[in-house]
């Protein structure tokens, strides 16, 4: 793990405000060092020399994050919830190498009104809050366009992008889209496990495909700029925005359901689809998602091994990564929320062993410093490594931003 940012401050989230008086204190999760220090990488001196410069020096970007702290105790996770003020992970951030961060934020855990969550009011509230503290510091910038990101990565900054897993909350209203953008948003999914008025998600007993909303939607999203993520849609309603955007999509997060058989884990033909219209897909790494047969209790070598199989499918030039941390008890979000995020559903019959963290990819201040050493010590070029840590989402963004 990096050394502290140099441009970072020491700023925590919200403080601007008075704790206790403004708003509710927790005691939250440590951003360094909650669990151990990942082991399973014997880099040599000058492994780890190359593995720090491309960490430091390229330009890295992880497709999908919640950088937000949680609870230490998660028996207060809805009490937290309820105030709608999620505190970013500065100091975890500050040590992470990242330039660029993809930020889904509470998404489907958005219950500040509601426990059913997705509700349009709550999102907005969760975005103006979180931009509110963004803007009195300056080392997390917020990032609209690829100029922001290229400015990020020339000042020493990161570039924080807002992106919503769903677009549920616009209900059949196209124009909120508008609305969202203009809060800052940039990549939006069209489903989150539960199908919408856009199109079917991955845990319904049928996909009905893309609806003739969605279709609208999905046009209204390419003429704005927001980038479109089908991590979480059915296999149907995948192929279906793939065809119908106009720009090539992002599967965000997942992994290959070849390698693991769950409906969280996306088909070959999906894969294979979304690259042959220039899209890319990031390798997932939540806690029970990217398993494997040759690694079935989850770790960075399981997520590896999804990364592989991509590679060998599409080409290098189409994948990437979303890891899919926090900082805080994933295991414990996932408990907590186990309806919500239809974990039942995603899984299947699919047996697997429960681990209390992803060892290797445990939060988003280690993920993709251990990813590249991953790279680094499996005879990957810096070429190689820059195009699937960066280079593949800058040139989607490229063709899809405005």
């Amino acid at each position: 793990m990096l050394e502290p940012a140099e441009r970072y401050t020491g700023y925590k989230a919200y403080d601007y405000l008075e704790p206790g008086v403004d708003y509710r204190v927790f005691d939250y999760a440590k951003q360094i060092g909650r669990v151990p220090e990942y082991a399973g990488l014997e880099l040599t001196t000058a492994e780890a020399e190359r593995a720090e410069r491309l960490l430091r020096e390229e330009m890295v970007i992880s497709l999908h994050e919640h950088v937000q702290v949680f609870p230490e105790n998660m028996d207060h996770l809805k009490d937290h919830i309820r105030q709608g003020r999620e505190p970013t992970g500065y100091e975890g951030l500050a040590r992470s190498g990242l330039t660029v961060v993809f930020d889904n934020g509470m998404d489907g855990t958005c219950c500040i009104s509601s426990d059913a969550g997705w509700k349009y009011q709550d999102v907005l509230f969760d975005l103006g809050v979180r931009m509110a503290d963004l803007a009195h510091q300056d080392f997390v910038i917020k990032a609209e366009t690829l100029g922001d990101i290229r400015y990020a990565h020339e000042t020493g900054r990161i570039a924080h992008v807002f992106a919503l897993e769903a677009a549920t909350m616009i209900e059949n209203e196209v124009d909120r889209l508008d609305v969202l953008y203009g809060f800052g948003v940039r990549q939006m999914g069209i489903a989150y496990s539960e199908a919408n008025t856009l199109g079917s998600g991955l845990k319904e007993r049928g996909d009905g495909g893309l609806t003739y909303f969605g279709e609208r939607a999905v046009a209204r999203m390419n003429k704005l700029g927001i980038a479109i993520d089908i991590s979480h849609s059915g296999d149907r309603t995948c192929v279906d925005v793939i065809k119908a955007s106009t720009k090539p999509v992002f599967i965000t997060h997942a992994g290959a359901r070849t390698v693991w058989p769950t409906n969280r884990m996306k088909t070959d033909e999906t894969i294979i689809e979304c690259a042959r219209r220039g899209g890319v897909i990031g390798i997932e790494a939540a806690p029970h998602t990217t398993l494997s047969p040759e690694h079935p209790k989850h770790s960075l070598e399981s997520v590896m091994d999804h990364f592989t199989y991509c590679v060998d499918l599409v080409g290098l030039e189409h994948v990437s990564f979303g890891p899919d941390t926090l900082f805080g008890d994933h295991v414990g979000l996932h408990h907590a929320f186990s309806s919500q995020l239809s974990l039942g559903q995603a899984h299947g019959q699919v047996e697997f062993e429960e681990v209390p963290y992803v060892d290797g990819v445990e939060n988003p201040a280690e993920a993709m410093g251990n990813i590249i050493g991953w790279l680094v010590t499996h005879g990957y070029s810096d070429d190689e490594i820059r195009a699937v840590v960066g280079g593949n989402t800058m040139r989607v963004l490229e063709e899809v931003w405005v």
